[in-house]
């Protein structure tokens, strides 16, 4: 990471941010549906708001997976240089749970739950159309609204145009948006590592957490056939149960709350990325009015108007980018920070335990070892 991301900012606020919480969403009760077609999961989205353009206090909707697609497109097509909160990839890990599994389920509602929250949470993105009638909408009325979005003919002339820019590269991209990308790039490789690292943890100790189920009852089968260690063998297999137990409940917190902020930031960089190459597409679009003016390829009066058009328009997007990053900046320190202090809480307090179970079981074998020896001497 870059020393101090702070240095690249200008001191741009959202002078919009909302001071107080009006808008609170819970994304819960998932449903399966079966088609002869497909299979599919949707999620009840239940909304209170004190907000005067709302209809009503309170709203209830179901959605799927490709509404919060639809949602996440139409912010990006309506904010191109705002940090637009990532969702969980379509299909998971493989290896990790099968798809539409309990597991899996309940890890997406979560993980769909935040991404609204987040859109809530954020001063402009809040305030988006888009995101009221995604709230709001009957299903037939959503189904409507979606119909009216870019064609896939002003998708595909978009894509061809990124792909346009990105071949053809950025002449006057400002210094600071390049060391914002090599801070992204930075910060993408390290969170990914992070990232496999900590799944592969996860799958190591929930292979030692089932290893140890196993291996406490061995011992109290054992003090059935040895008359003379009944005690410590059942003690040993007392141990082993607890720290069963709390080994169970320290790999619970890694999968809900480590592994999805870690691979949630992962899924940031990319988003980080994306913004950035939308930002350089307005540049270059800029960039290249600006050499048809020189080499007075088309009337000079209408390229000047458009020029300035697209000056406006940079300046907007670069401003925003400016303000929304150093947002995100604040967010993603404080997230990781409280979920590193978690880990290390949650590690001491799994050894700690563990330590007791153990200590406890020498000094009550210490103790029966010294009255056997009183007995003996009586």
């Amino acid at each position: 990471m870059l020393a101090s991301p702070s240095s690249m900012i200008n001191q741009v606020k959202f002078e919009d941010e909302p001071e107080v919480r009006d808008l609170f969403i819970t994304v819960d009760e998932p449903e399966s549906h079966i088609t002869a077609i497909e299979t599919f999961i949707t999620y009840r989205i239940a909304t209170k708001t004190t907000r005067s353009e709302f209809d009503s206090s309170e709203f209830e909707v179901r959605r799927r997976y490709q509404d919060f697609l639809w949602l996440k497109s139409r912010l990006e097509d309506a904010h191109p240089t705002l940090i637009i909160p990532p969702l969980p990839e379509k299909f998971i890990v493989k290896g990790m749970v099968e798809r539409f599994n309990d597991d899996f389920i309940e890890t997406r509602r979560k993980a769909l739950h935040k991404f609204l929250n987040r859109i809530a949470d954020h001063p402009t993105l809040t305030f988006n159309e888009d995101f009221k009638i995604f709230l709001t909408a009957q299903a037939w009325e959503l189904t409507s609204h979606k119909k009216q979005g870019p064609g896939l003919l002003s998708r595909m002339g978009q894509t061809i145009k990124a792909v346009a820019s990105s071949v053809r590269g950025v002449k006057n991209r400002p210094e600071e948006f390049t060391e914002l990308g090599e801070y992204v790039d930075d910060f993408g490789q390290k969170i990914s590592v992070l990232d496999k690292v900590s799944q592969r943890i996860h799958k190591e100790e929930k292979d030692y957490y089932e290893e140890l189920k196993e291996y406490g009852p061995i011992y109290t089968l054992w003090s059935a056939s040895e008359e003379d260690l009944v005690e410590p063998l059942r003690g040993v297999a007392g141990c082993i149960d607890k720290c069963c137990k709390v080994t169970e409940a320290l790999n619970s917190q890694l999968s809900s709350d480590l592994i999805p902020i870690i691979h949630e930031y992962v899924l940031y960089s990319e988003t980080l990325s994306g913004v950035l190459r939308r930002r350089d597409l307005i540049q270059a679009e800029l960039d290249g009015k600006v050499d048809a003016l020189v080499n007075r390829k088309a009337d000079k009066e209408v390229l000047k108007e458009e020029i300035e058009k697209l000056e406006d328009k940079v300046e907007c997007a670069n401003n925003a980018l400016k303000a929304d990053w150093e947002r995100w900046t604040k967010n993603m320190q404080t997230d990781l920070k409280a979920t590193f202090l978690n880990m290390a809480d949650s590690r001491i307090n799994h050894y700690e335990e563990c330590l007791a179970t153990w200590e406890s079981f020498l000094s009550s074998q210490s103790y029966d070892e010294q009255f056997d020896a009183q007995e003996d001497g009586s």
